[in-house]
């Protein structure tokens, strides 16, 4: 009975110490990516700049939810529908305020739902959902209305990643086929049961609805949209633009579907025990890329490593390529000490030499990194995914590809096979988990052995 006792003692205090740690740990990792909410100042922005509206085209509104929306489902096919020139693409939001991207990034709409529906008089031709978090179901209603009342029978309803669960929630998915990441599928079984969920396919068609699996796959689902509007040689040249690698999955999106395995628990790791973290700065500057950034952001924002700070010139917006409205949370005069500056984009030397020299100028010596310097004929993600694993370890790198789903194989990885730092702080705590139940054994179990010993001589 004695020892079932210190058993369980020991297993309690591991559980309490090393659990609670690794819970604080894993939360606020994920709070930083996922809730990441703008906590400085918002500026007054003096002027928007919009894309030019054609008539002739048709419309591509691009969701942005009330809170929070993801980075990649957002910016990825917004990027995709832009470089054809062929639609007239617009970031759509419930109101024209500042809406938060996952991993510290800031957009200001193009339009608000009552200003789009005055300009275009009719539903978007095509409608782009993201995965919207749901974080206030009151705040997030006039979404979920929206995409109901703009769903109809001649648009087209594209979900990106986790944005089938938006279209789940709306009803529009009730005994239809759909997709999702890989990573939560099951999850989306329980919650939406009506729909026939897939999990062998990078996108699923149901009729004017189509929806895409994990973050890359809403690449492919994009460009097969753009095929059958505007045909395959337009579908293939923005492949070729965007140096693409899994463009057979367009014309057949059949897949060997992923599964958790051991090897994944590299990511939870990561999460909760990766205590010092980079602080790292993104530099925003006007034309440039919208998947550099985005590549930057989700990688390093998403795996744990990094504490992302987007940083300009200005306090008002920068213009990306393709006219979105970023809005970074520093200027350069208030930005916080960081470990290094990042900058996105294979021509960021000469596009932002004035900013690189006034980051320098104010007296910042820390380490640039030109992340896609020499990548020009590369897809954006695969640099920062090499960079990833010689900084966290090759195992950590290879959940950010299987998380990313991509599945190319253009990828030379290099690197130790595991991080020294998460590893290492994991044994470390066990070893005060143990310390800490050797001196509560000793306390009470061990002490009360030597009183009732002694007694028993005393008496003897």
């Amino acid at each position: 009975m004695k020892l079932l006792l210190r058993i369980v003692l020991y297993l309690t205090v591991f559980t309490i110490f090393v659990g609670g740690i690794g819970w604080i740990g894993y939360t606020k990792s994920q709070s930083n990516f996922l809730l990441s909410y703008r906590d400085t100042p918002i500026p007054l922005i003096k002027e928007l700049k919009k894309p030019q509206y054609d008539p002739k085209k048709p419309t591509v509104a691009v969701l942005l939810g009330d809170r929070m929306t993801e980075a990649f489902d957002f910016l990825g096919p917004y990027e995709v529908f832009a470089m054809t020139n062929s639609y007239n693409v617009f970031a759509v939001a419930p109101d024209n305020k500042v809406k938060s991207l996952t991993g510290g990034l800031d957009i200001v709409p193009h339009y608000s739902f009552r200003e789009l529906k005055d300009l275009l008089g009719h539903s978007p031709d095509i409608i782009v959902v993201p995965n919207i978090r749901i974080v206030d179901k009151k705040s997030y209603e006039p979404v979920r209305k929206w995409i109901q009342e703009n769903y109809t029978n001649n648009n087209t309803i594209l979900s990106i990643c986790s944005g089938s669960r938006n279209l789940a929630d709306a009803g529009l998915l009730d005994g239809k086929e759909a997709a999702a990441h890989w990573s939560n599928i099951g999850q989306r079984i329980k919650d939406y049961p009506s729909t026939k969920w897939k999990r062998d396919q990078r996108y699923v068609k149901d009729g004017n609805i189509i929806s895409s699996a994990g973050l890359s796959s809403g690449i492919d689902a994009s460009l097969y949209v753009i095929s059958q509007n505007l045909g395959n040689s337009v579908s293939q040249k923005v492949a070729k633009l965007l140096n693409y690698p899994n463009y057979s999955f367009v014309n057949n999106p059949k897949i060997t579907p992923y599964y958790f395995g051991a090897e994944d628990s590299v990511f939870p790791l990561n999460q909760a025990f990766q205590w010092n973290k980079y602080k790292t700065g993104v530099l925003l500057y006007n034309n440039m890329g919208i998947g550099e950034v985005a590549s930057i952001i989700d990688i390093f924002g998403n795996i744990g490593s990094d504490k992302i700070f987007t940083i300009s010139n200005s306090e008002q917006p920068i213009v990306t390529k393709y006219g979105l409205n970023l809005l970074a949370r520093y200027s350069m005069n208030n930005a916080p000490r960081l470990d290094r500056l990042m900058l996105a984009g294979s021509e960021a030397k000469s596009i932002a030499s004035n900013e690189i020299e006034i980051w320098e100028d104010i007296g910042n010596i820390n380490e640039l990194i030109f992340m896609h310097s020499g990548s020009a004929n590369r897809y954006v993600y695969e640099a920062p995914f090499e960079y990833l694993a010689k900084q966290e370890g090759i195992q950590t790198a290879k959940y950010a590809i299987k998380r990313f789903e991509y599945r190319g194989n253009n990828l030379k990885l290099e690197g130790k096979s595991l991080s020294i730092e998460i590893y290492g702080n994991l044994f470390l705590i066990c070893i005060i988990s143990l310390i800490i139940s050797l001196i509560i054994d000793k306390s009470l179990f061990r002490n009360k052995n030597l009183v009732r010993k002694s007694k028993q001589k005393q008496s003897m």
